[in-house]
């Protein structure tokens, strides 16, 4: 790279930047890039669904760019994995990035969408960040139309994978499982954990919602996207057998109606807050007494490691999780509990373990380890990657 070259960041992202409300890793890396002192413009590429969605800059600076789907109906959203459907709607921004002369045009693919974009352009680093395992349905269906949707995501993969250097992946079993692809190099690929935004936690200080003033007893909190992969019926007799502790949601609903979501949310020491603002996560951080990941027992959750698992760990909050072996290494005493299956006797175990074993220097550890996970620091890392 030639000194003070500028950059060009162009992101592939699942969908627009404010789809649900939440921050996810590509968020956070794409305004990392963007604060970068060689960064020239940072591209937010996504599919839409909307035939009226155009390029626009956001108020972060942030340049987003809609991909139209073939139609709106999700059966239609197999466009995004062959070029045929989406080639042309990029022509214009290759244009773009084509008349940019001596800058550094850098690729990070954080889904399988649009592999044919890493031929479109001459592009001196293609990036794969991979965060899920993008073939398997989180619900685990398996039908025809599933079957389908798992061949177009995993040939636009392979795709992805031929073409990337580096490859990053979100947990363990991720990197083991890319490996495994007959078109990766194994020299390509390294675990780069989610992180957290560890200043943000640090900050307590504003007005209580009154749905927090309420809350009787010990609280266990879930925070984020609340989605089918989540153990509803395991919870459900948890909260049945512990009516003097306070289960607390905060997130929005993103299971399509659950019915076990429903019937959870029936119970009188069981709080849904739905979706909040980022900004305000620490507040309702603050009144948790324990963190929950309870996660079902899936091959997709073997993959998944939680954005929320350093969040809670970054509010002194200690925490426990379910069928999520890509966290099992971070169990410690007063820090993070583990449990593998669907027993609500061992979650009920583990949780009361923890709200008996708070102290400040627990706290305080808790603090430290999320400290060393916060977001510069990993982008940082990944970053000197790509550039050297």
């Amino acid at each position: 790279m030639l000194d003070n070259q500028k950059v060009i960041h162009v992101i592939v992202a699942t969908a627009e930047w404010n789809k649900d409300g939440l921050r996810y890793r590509r968020h956070r890396l794409a305004e990392f890039l963007k604060q970068q002192p060689d960064t020239q413009d940072v591209y937010w590429v996504h599919p839409s669904e909307s035939p009226s969605s155009e390029e626009k800059e956001l108020a972060n600076g942030i340049i987003q760019y809609p991909v139209k789907d073939l139609l709106k109906h999700r059966l239609f959203r197999f466009g995004r994995y062959y070029d045929i459907f989406y080639k042309r709607k990029l022509t214009a921004l290759t244009e773009v990035l084509e008349g940019q002369e001596n800058i550094r045009k850098i690729l990070w693919f954080t889904f399988p969408g649009f592999p044919g974009l890493a031929h479109m352009l001459k592009w001196d680093n293609v990036v794969y960040d991979c965060s899920d395992m993008w073939t398997i349905s989180m619900t685990g269906k398996k039908n025809l139309v599933m079957k389908m949707r798992e061949k177009s995501i995993l040939q636009a993969e392979n795709q992805v994978i031929a073409n990337a250097d580096p490859i990053f992946c979100t947990s363990d079993y991720l990197n083991a499982n890319v490996k495994k692809n007959p078109y990766a190099n194994e020299k390509k690929v390294t675990t780069f954990e989610n992180g957290v935004e560890f200043a943000l936690f640090q900050n307590h200080q504003a007005e209580l919602p009154d749905v927090l003033k309420s809350m009787q007893g010990p609280v266990l909190g879930f925070i984020g996207g609340i989605k089918p992969k989540l153990d509803f019926p395991m919870l459900q007799l948890v909260m049945k057998q512990r009516p003097d502790w306070t289960l607390l949601f905060v997130g929005p609903d993103g299971t399509n109606q659950d019915p076990a979501f429903q019937e959870l949310l029936k119970l009188p020491n069981v709080i849904w807050t739905g979706k909040v603002k980022p900004e305000e996560v620490p507040v309702y951080m603050s009144k948790i007494d324990a963190g929950i990941m309870p996660y079902k027992p899936s091959l997709y959750n073997q993959a998944v490691f939680p954005l929320k698992m350093f969040e809670f760990l970054a509010a002194g909050v200690p925490s426990v999780g379910a069928n999520l072996p890509s966290t099992e290494k971070f169990a410690q005493k007063g820090i993070y509990e583990y449990q593998t299956g669907r027993d609500h006797e061992e979650f009920i175990s583990h949780c009361e373990e923890l709200l008996n074993s708070e102290s400040p220097e627990l706290r305080a550890q808790r603090v430290e380890l999320a400290r060393s996970q916060d977001w510069s620091i990993i982008f940082n890392k990944m970053l000197h990657k790509v550039m050297n």
